[in-house]
């Protein structure tokens, strides 16, 4: 048996194979076709993903309004005179531009929309090609390419073109490569290919990214609030769109021998509309869930229940104020709550936990008390607990002292969207790289004394081919008889 081989450059003049590693072409005849050949370039897509880039990274470097303020004019009014001291007179352009909300602009919708056209017109563009590829294969190739493909092979043997053919087919089979067969003049022609479904996972892959944007730009319709402070006993209203209400029953902590907290879980109920419609006790990496609405446990800390009568005694306010904050030289627990009516803000103000102060001792809380928007309270006084005070009309009574639960409250609706894109995305990525896609095509002719199998593959893209190539041919070599010599 003798046997010669090369790799080379397979040339479009010897060969030029367009169902083997072309792609389908629309001819441009009017508006519809050069929009669509707009839409499969390359550089399109290339183009909108470095506009959505650049506006990640002015999103990342330019102030964001807070979420949930865009549907308040006054709230948004209030947050952009907060920050005009930064950008100065440039702060009416970016907002009108829409750079303050980046993500809600409609340059980004507009870019996610075009880019996922653009995505989804290559997919179309690409997958009947793939289709006809693992359906319906080129079988024949011209001798040009047999002898010039990037791998080549060719065996000549002391045997029959049928042992010759067996020998190759039961090589390839060996390698689970599938083989079709056709008569080529006094030839036998063989096609062979393995995990020919395999180039779809470029399509499952840029099909993927359509998913993830369409749940990035559906998650901006949500909401996080990660200092959603409850007192146990206490209800809070989520606000951000919901008609919910969260009440903590009650909250539970315990510690290691050196201090470190161990556990910590609230005990909670979800209203709805006034309705019970969930319950449960939640820890870190364990929480509640209710439709698209997610509770997590995040922190905890003091809290202080204060009651406001009017002078007919009837409730104003009642509830646990969570003591947030800490004072600049941390010696004090601050918490805030409003009563609307009477246009007043109510500072509640304890000693932090481990310190001590002289003005303030336990069972006692500090009032301050500040009409509308003034800078100076109305009035500051220590409170005993169960003792109220009267303070512009109001009786204020400290309770008790209580724990507050902190959670984090969100709702993603596009959290599935982007699951989903993200295992799509997975499994194409595998599916390409783990699964390459492999196709080569043979010849078997008889020759004087013998037979003669050409063998021949292209490597686009994928670097291990050629070894396996070579370890296919050494599998049919071992399975021929040497020839005694070699003949055109």
């Amino acid at each position: 048996m003798s046997q010669t081989a090369r790799t080379g450059t397979l040339q479009a003049a010897q060969d030029p194979l367009d169902d083997i590693e072309g792609e389908l072409s629309l001819p441009v005849t009017d508006l519809a076709d050069r929009l669509w050949h707009l839409f499969i370039s390359m550089r399109t897509g290339l183009a909108l993903l470095l506009f959505l880039a650049a506006l990640a990274l002015v999103g990342t470097l330019v102030a964001q309004a807070p979420p949930g303020i865009a549907g308040d004019p006054a709230a948004y009014q209030g947050w952009l005179e907060a920050i005009r001291p930064r950008f100065g007179g440039w702060t009416g352009i970016l907002d009108a531009l829409g750079l303050f909300s980046v993500f809600n602009s409609i340059w980004f919708k507009g870019g996610v929309v075009l880019l996922s056209t653009s995505i989804l017109a290559c997919s179309i563009n690409r997958s009947p090609l793939l289709w006809r590829q693992a359906t319906r294969p080129r079988t024949t190739v011209s001798e040009s390419f047999l002898e010039h493909a990037p791998l080549a092979e060719l065996l000549d043997a002391a045997t029959t073109p049928e042992v010759a053919r067996a020998a190759l087919q039961r090589a390839l089979a060996h390698r689970g490569y599938r083989t079709i067969e056709s008569a080529d003049g006094e030839a036998v022609a063989l096609y062979a290919d393995r995990f020919r479904w395999a180039p779809f996972g470029t399509v499952i892959a840029h099909l993927s990214l359509i998913f993830i944007l369409a749940g990035a730009v559906l998650g901006q319709a949500g909401f996080r609030v990660e200092d959603l402070a409850v007192a146990v006993g206490s209800k809070v209203a989520i606000g951000n769109g919901t008609n919910l209400e969260i009440e903590a029953v009650s909250f539970s902590d315990s510690y290691y021998d050196d201090g470190r907290p161990a556990d910590y879980a609230s005990h909670l109920v979800l209203y709805e509309n006034g309705v019970q419609v969930a319950e449960r006790t939640i820890r870190v990496n364990d929480p509640l869930r209710y439709g698209d609405v997610s509770f997590f446990q995040s922190f905890y800390g003091p809290a202080a229940d204060v009651r406001v009568t009017d002078s007919s005694g009837a409730f104003v306010y009642e509830s646990g104020v969570p003591l947030l904050w800490r004072s600049n030289d941390d010696t004090k627990a601050i918490g805030r709550f409003a009563l609307p009516s009477q246009n007043l803000v109510v500072y509640v103000i304890g000693v932090a936990s481990g310190r001590v102060d002289p003005a303030i001792r336990p069972g006692q809380m500090q009032l301050e008390v500040y009409q509308g928007t003034a800078s100076t309270p109305t009035a500051i006084e220590v409170v005993d607990q169960g003792q109220p005070v009267t303070v512009a009309g109001l009786d204020f009574t400290f309770l008790r002292e209580r724990q507050f639960t902190g959670l984090i409250a969100s709702r993603d609706p596009g959290a599935p969207l982007v699951w989903l894109g993200t295992l799509l995305l997975v499994g194409g990525v595998a599916l390409v790289f783990f699964f390459p896609a492999r196709r080569l095509w043979a010849r078997v002719r008889p020759i004087s004394g013998g037979a003669r199998i050409q063998v021949a593959a292209i490597t686009r893209h994928d670097v291990t081919f050629e070894a396996a190539f070579g370890s296919l041919i050494e599998d049919v070599r071992a399975g021929l008889d040497p020839a005694p010599s070699r003949e055109g």
